[in-house]
């Protein structure tokens, strides 16, 4: 449809239509052209118009997009040819030519149809509008119209007289053309002046059109129209622009855009001014009566429109202020919405509840971002179920909820906290959803809504470390028992480095919380070995080259096994990094000195105590004095300087001895 709107045959076929109106333009400026412009006027000038109407048909018939306004089109300049030519055969040669004849009714059938191809074209653009819009169609419709009775109808007046029959005649041409201009005006205001091609070929056709109305009426009226002047180039001008406009290309996406904020002021500014300056003028020179009833209406319409304005903006705030206070998502509060509700001074007691999703990470990885939005709102409906009729809930972001419950009958806040964690639980294949809750109590425990959120938030995340050291316990537990299973020599070695490993950390003034990683990285140093077979495993004799490297990929093994349990994650690195040398001749990046994780450092020494100082396969068991000393000549080369000191002292201080020796030998050595 686009590649037929633009063919070249429909440009070339235009472009031969428009040649004879720079013909028609040279008879008409040329005063000694009078046979020419008879010609002209005779052969050709009709001939034009009709083609311009029968390119619109063609339009109409070929394109099915806006076929019934383009057929109106073409109608029109069809009837208007055919008037015309009636005229030049049948009137104009006439001594006393009546009035009002057939061609009057090919020329006054043009407005209707232009009317209605105007409304179809504009109804395909925009087919929902604001009110506003609307009415600024209609300001600038009274606005022109009443401009144009005021120039020219005094120039009617002058014209009426006779019969009832031409009386309504000469009147419907000026009327029928000022409602067209208005219509003009009015579909371009309700397009917001945003117009294409195809637009302003057609309001300059029709515009130019009712212009030639006008000068005709006025020439008329002083008595100084001929046949063939330049006012006739109107006519025929108006309908070369139609006809191509009727085969502009037009993008696929013909919806009118909004209309910018300036178009939307200048609109009732620019046409208010106009009909005001009408209504002034009557006071300085007497216009016609009907000039001053549509100025009076256009500004009628000014007032309206600014009524109207207002109340749409006051709705467009409410608007604004609800999206603001609301999750788009969910339609859940925000955190605004929820601090404002907090913030009320009348408010009854109330328990405040925050929640986080346990497991969502995991859906969103498993099912992707769509899916694990479709969830977030499900559980929000069913979390504004559950409080329905006693309180709010919202979403704070992310995959954090909240709830803010009155306390009036409803049972203790437990209960509340229960049904809304319940609410957020959803269970499938593959996936576990539940919540970390943190509760606060209003007002007695604050009446701050930052601190309550702050509180809740402090008691939500302190639920969540809980269940995720749970977790973790849990998933280390499945581990080194599999550990212990497959080698109940290797599992007891785990034990004593997890046991020094805590202590050592501790003693180097790390946090709590640093100090369980390098428990839980120490108890699972070895989980690679899992994957060694048991005559590498177990061999009495050193090991070969080829059998060091099975061995030495064993930390990556364990790597992998612990980043495919969330709660272990966080001591996958120091597995991997637990067999690296000080000196970076260790395994399996070849780390040195602080490249390597403190707690891989603190580690390795630890793990290597306890195997200096247990029988192994293919070494007797060292004393601890020994095992002290060998730390001492590997400091700075094989092991961390400060940390293999730290740990001398820890053992020589007797703090972990019965724990981290692995022998008898050891431990009557400490004794």
């Amino acid at each position: 449809m686009g590649a037929l709107a633009s063919s070249r045959t429909a440009t070339a076929a235009l472009a031969v239509l428009s040649a004879p109106l720079a013909l028609l333009a040279a008879a008409a400026f040329v005063p000694q052209a009078g046979e020419l412009r008879h010609v002209l006027n005779v052969g050709v000038y009709d001939n034009v118009v009709l083609g311009a109407g029968a390119a619109c048909a063609l339009r109409a018939r070929r394109v099915s997009r806006d076929r019934l306004a383009w057929l109106a089109l073409g109608a029109a300049l069809l009837a208007w040819g055919a008037g015309d030519t009636y005229w030049t055969f049948w009137v104009a040669g006439r001594p006393s030519a009546p009035s009002p004849s057939f061609a009057d009714l090919g020329y006054l059938a043009v407005y209707p149809l232009a009317y209605v191809a105007l409304v179809l074209l504009l109804r395909a653009r925009v087919p929902r509008l604001l009110p506003s819009l609307w009415l600024d169609g209609v300001l600038g419709a009274l606005a022109v119209a009443a401009a144009g009775a005021a120039i020219v109808f005094p120039v009617v007046h002058r014209t009426l007289g006779g019969p009832p029959a031409v009386v309504a005649t000469n009147l419907a041409y000026p009327l029928a053309d000022l409602t067209l201009v208005g219509l003009v005006v009015w579909s371009l205001c309700v397009l917001g002046w945003r117009i294409d091609r195809e637009w302003a070929l057609i309001a300059a056709g029709l515009v130019v059109f009712s212009l030639s109305d006008f000068l005709y009426l006025w020439q008329t009226a002083v008595g100084s129209y001929e046949d063939g002047s330049p006012t006739d180039l109107g006519w025929v001008a108006g309908a070369l622009l139609l006809a191509w406009a009727a085969w502009q290309p037009r993008r696929r996406d013909e919806r009118a855009a909004a209309p910018p904020t300036r178009a939307l002021l200048a609109a009732p500014v620019l046409f208010g001014s106009l009909a005001l300056g009408v209504l002034v003028g009557n006071d300085l020179r007497r216009v016609d009566t009907a000039a001053v009833v549509l100025a009076a209406l256009a500004i009628g319409a000014v007032i309206a429109r600014l009524a109207l304005s207002f109340a749409e903006n006051a709705r467009m705030l409410a608007a604004s202020r609800r999206e603001a206070r609301t999750d788009a998502l969910t339609g859940l509060g925000n955190r605004r919405k929820l601090l404002d509700d907090l913030a009320r001074a009348d408010a009854p007691p109330r328990v405040l509840a925050v929640f986080d999703l346990n497991g969502f990470k995991r859906y969103n990885d498993l099912f992707g971002h769509p899916a694990g939005d479709a969830l977030l709102a499900r559980l929000a409906g069913n979390l504004r179920r559950f409080v329905a009729g006693r309180g709010s809930a919202y979403r704070l972001g992310g995959d954090e909820f909240c709830v803010v419950v009155r306390r009036d009958g409803e049972g203790p806040p437990e209960r509340v906290v229960e049904g809304a964690c319940a609410a957020l639980v959803e269970e499938g294949e593959g996936f576990a959803i539940s919540a970390a809750s943190g509760t606060v109590l209003l007002p007695e425990e604050t009446g701050s809504p930052s601190e309550a959120l702050r509180l809740a938030d402090q008691r939500m995340y302190a639920q969540k470390q809980s269940l995720r050291g749970s977790a973790g316990e849990q998933s280390t537990g499945v581990l080194l028992k599999a550990l212990a299973e497959r080698d109940p020599k290797l599992g007891a070695h785990v034990d004593g480095v997890a046991l020094m490993a805590a202590a050592l950390a501790e003693r180097l003034g790390l946090d709590p919380q640093e100090v369980e990683r390098a428990r839980l990285a120490a108890a699972l140093h070895d989980l690679g070995k899992i994957a060694i077979p048991d005559e590498i495993l177990r061999k009495p004799a050193a090991l070969t080259e080829d059998e060091w490297e099975f061995v030495r990929r064993h930390p990556l093994v364990g790597e992998r096994i612990l980043l495919a349990a969330p709660s272990l994650a966080q001591v996958a690195p120091i597995v991997r990094s637990s067999h690296e040398r000080y000196d970076g001749g260790g395994y399996p990046d070849g780390l040195a000195g602080t490249e390597i994780p403190l707690l891989a450092r603190i580690v390795y020494v630890c793990d290597a105590f306890d195997a200096m100082t247990s029988t192994r396969p293919y070494a007797p068991a060292l004393t601890v004095a020994e095992a002290l000393e060998e730390l001492r000549r590997g400091a700075g080369t094989q092991f961390d300087p400060v940390v293999a000191e730290a740990a001398r002292a820890l053992v020589a201080s007797g703090a972990v001895a019965a724990r981290a020796a692995g022998s008898a030998p050891a431990r009557a050595a400490v004794a």
